[in-house]
């Protein structure tokens, strides 16, 4: 299946089963919703993993296409069914061709998702503080401790978990664990703001044992850095898929409504406003598209596994995902006061796309993480400087 043909499918799966559904996508139903399975049935989930795997091998470039048209009709939907991106980098690159073959090709076949387990609340962005430990018994690797904010996890095939190393201190592991496997404990569901079609979880590590075959190859925290790069340009291109819902609704709403005794659609400040907007949209996309190209670049070399280890994050992927964030918000607000109090209401689906944008300068690193981010790796070293 070719991207273009991945790309109108998406686009109408999102029109059939996204847009208009206000009343399923926000309200927190039971996860997974049933849609997704309807995404998988069609042959397009987890569109981006390799052939060898049998996978649609879509690269990331053209994976935002695919994630604009998504978002543009729910963007917890289209959280769900990309963030699996994360993890399947990470084994796909770092990953024994047994890994590879034993949890990729079940995705690409089957639809399933994977979770990938990093983030813990007393850490925050301070990965190198994290507590959940990673310890060497015989032939086995023991988990023990606690990760929040992991999304997917209750129904994902497998998960790969970033834990500090109990046999090497200073250091940290990455490993594929099974769902089903004993000691694995989901403590809750988050509920969050935006994004209620998707699943966040607590989940809890109790002498949880798996085969030490399932390590992956490299520091855990820089494998995590590697694959954050898919993701996070992915988390800004849903704020092109919402911005671009926000100023259709703008459009319909301005066809009716009336400003002195004129047609809103008609008014000067109107137009001015919706001409800023589609500004914004024309460049988040345009750098969206940027990254997932510099990304693609680099997963064509020969070496990708190493010179993504080199790079570690990409500044276009940091570029897109604060640039998005910020231009997305603001395009949200301005659209909610074009709808005066109708648009501070569950009434009205502006104010759902309003939490919903709100994500993506919160999710795998804030703005000032990512500030930090491109300050250190992009203006300090002048050797880094590109």
């Amino acid at each position: 299946m070719s991207a273009s043909v991945v790309l109108q499918q998406a686009r109408e799966f999102a029109a059939a089963e996204l847009v208009g559904r206000q009343a399923l996508l926000d309200s927190f139903a039971d996860a997974p919703l049933p849609l997704y399975r309807s995404f998988a049935d069609l042959g397009l989930a987890n569109w981006w993993l390799p052939a060898d795997v049998g996978g649609l091998a879509i690269g990331l470039e053209g994976s935002v296409g695919v994630v604009s048209e998504l978002s543009y009709g729910d963007a917890g939907a289209a959280f769900t069914l990309f963030l699996s991106v994360l993890g399947t980098t990470i084994v796909d690159l770092y990953g024994s061709p047994e890994l590879r073959k034993r949890y990729l090709a079940p995705l690409a076949a089957d639809g399933g998702f994977c979770a990938t387990l990093g983030s813990e609340h007393e850490a925050g962005s301070e990965l190198t503080r994290m507590s959940t430990s990673a310890a060497r018994h015989g032939d086995d690797i023991v988990l023990n401790g606690e990760k929040s904010f992991s999304t997917n996890v209750a129904f994902a095939d497998f998960l790969v978990v970033v834990a500090k190393s109990a046999d090497a201190p200073g250091e940290h592991v990455a490993v594929v664990v099974d769902r089903d496997t004993p000691g694995v404990q989901v403590v809750k569901r988050w509920e969050m703001l935006g994004l209620r079609s998707s699943a966040t979880y607590q989940v809890r590590f109790a002498d949880c044992r798996v085969p030490a075959a399932n390590l992956l190859a490299g520091p855990g925290i820089r494998l995590l850095e590697v694959a954050l790069n898919a993701s996070r340009t992915l988390i800004a291109t849903t704020a092109v898929g919402v911005a671009r819902r926000i100023r259709d609704l703008c459009m319909d709403y301005a066809e009716t409504k009336t400003v002195q005794g004129a047609p809103l659609v008609g008014h000067p400040v109107f137009g001015g406003k919706l001409g800023q907007i589609e500004m914004q949209i024309e460049v988040m996309a345009n750098q969206c598209a940027a990254a997932g190209r510099r990304f693609d670049q680099i997963m064509a070399g020969p070496a990708a596994a190493d010179e993504f280890l080199r790079h570690g994050t990409l500044r276009a992927a940091l570029a897109a995902k604060m640039f998005c964030g910020q231009a997305g918000w603001e395009i949200a607000g301005v659209g909610s006061e074009m709808f005066g109090g109708f648009g501070y209401t569950r009434e009205s689906d502006i104010g759902k796309l309003l939490r919903d944008m709100r994500y993506v300068s919160l999710v795998e690193g804030g703005d000032d993480v990512t500030r930090d981010l491109i300050f250190n790796r992009y203006v300090i070293p002048v050797m880094k400087r590109v």
